[in-house]
């Protein structure tokens, strides 16, 4: 008996040692990186429980974007029964062929801070004063609740604006259109908005058809300026595939993805096949560029940003749908600091990583399009040294 103690005690102490060794090590790694005047850089644990499981034995289709409110709920919008297979959709076929599984949620959800939807509606309606969108893209939500959704379907040339409770308010633009980037009465297959509150003005990525960045009235919707790649008028010639080896293209190529506004007034384009990031005035005079993962073929690299949430915002995280990664950078330099996660289908990693938002609190949240389906949860973990350009887990501390 005294035997088995002195053996559990001996078990218990290499434990011991064992996670202070960890420790350890972990702080001399700190340490000797502070000293050796490491850059810092947020850190992130994905949430393996968030959000919640959906009710009414729904899925999500492609999920296409993401947004987080001013009550920091979050919000998507996603393609629904448009992208799921039959045996996704049992209980939607006729005859259905399960009495369990499953069906297609509605385009839009609401999930409060635990991960239960709260709220959702959306999709074509039969007589309805407004044209849903052939094929739902990018959502926004003011102050107010006011909800901001785009299309990039063959028809859609708007954008829909609506009441947090999905009551329809305005159409701006016309379905039914082809590609004009000097177009003032429509866009073409819209990827994205930014709302500016401030300025009273939405930055739209438009985006998929059109090349440019499109500026309008956050009231009337009027077309108030657009521009292109390196603020030149943009045009839609056909640039052909992209070559990293080539000089780089003075237009943007489609899509557009995304037009993100900085607290100070600097514009962040994602020219997303090219894998850049280019920076404008507000009113579209070019700043500068940068490259990320510039090897990168097909679907490109720079699919999403946004910053953090800090007064100066001083990084800016990027989603990287081709690579399935998200990127941390210096947003005063555009150095890539560090990046993360990588492709799969179980909890931390992305199968079409193609959305991101963040919350009060510095938690990001994505969503993936294609066959990954999914919105996930980010947990901000603070500031730290970075001892490595690429983490590959960000799975939370002590699970394997």
């Amino acid at each position: 008996m005294k035997g088995r103690r002195n053996l559990f005690a001996g078990v218990i102490t290499l434990g011991l040692l064992g996670a202070l060794g960890v420790a350890q090590h972990w702080l001399e790694t700190t340490a000797a990186a502070q000293a050796g005047g490491a850059k810092q850089a947020p850190r992130f644990e994905v949430d393996p429980l968030w959000p919640k499981p959906l009710p009414n034995n729904w899925l999500l289709g492609n999920a296409i974007g993401v947004a987080v409110d001013s009550r920091q709920h979050v919000w998507i919008v996603h393609r629904s029964s448009a992208t799921l297979g039959n045996n996704e959709k049992g209980m939607e076929l006729t005859p259905p062929t399960s009495t369990h599984c499953c069906k297609g949620a509605p385009p839009i959800l609401e999930f409060d801070q635990e991960g239960t939807v709260v709220n959702s509606w959306g999709g074509p309606v039969a007589g309805a004063p407004y044209d849903w969108p052939d094929s739902n893209h990018g959502i926004d939500v003011e102050t107010d609740g006011t909800v901001w959704i785009g299309g990039n379907g063959p028809n859609d040339g708007h954008m829909l604006k609506f009441t947090r409770e999905g009551k329809f308010i305005q159409q701006i633009g016309k379905k039914g259109v082809k590609a004009d980037s000097q177009a003032k009465d429509h866009f073409f297959q819209v990827a994205k908005m930014f709302i500016d509150e401030k300025g009273n003005e939405v930055y739209v990525s438009d985006g998929y058809g059109n090349k440019r960045v499109a500026v309008v009235d956050r009231k009337t919707g009027a077309m108030k300026r657009f521009w292109g790649a390196y603020g030149n008028p943009p045009n839609d010639e056909n640039l052909g595939r992209y070559n990293p080896s080539a000089p780089l293209v003075q237009q943007f190529r489609n899509p557009v993805h995304c037009a993100e506004l900085s607290n100070d007034n600097i514009v962040y384009v994602c020219d997303r096949v090219n894998d850049r990031i280019q920076t404008f005035t507000k009113e579209g005079k070019f700043l500068k560029e940068v490259q990320i993962e510039k090897e990168s073929l097909a679907d490109g690299s720079v699919w999403d940003l946004v910053f953090s949430n800090d007064p100066q915002q001083r990084y800016i995280f990027v989603a990287d749908g081709r690579n399935q990664k998200i990127h941390v950078l210096d947003r005063q330099s555009l150095e890539v600091l560090y990046s993360f996660g990588n492709g799969g289908r179980q909890v931390g990693q992305w199968y079409g990583l193609h959305s991101i938002a963040i919350d009060a609190q510095g938690n990001l949240y994505t969503t993936e399009t294609y066959e990954g389906k999914r919105l996930q949860k980010f947990v901000y973990k603070g500031i730290g040294p970075v001892t490595s350009r690429y983490v590959t887990s960000v799975r939370p501390t002590g699970t394997r």
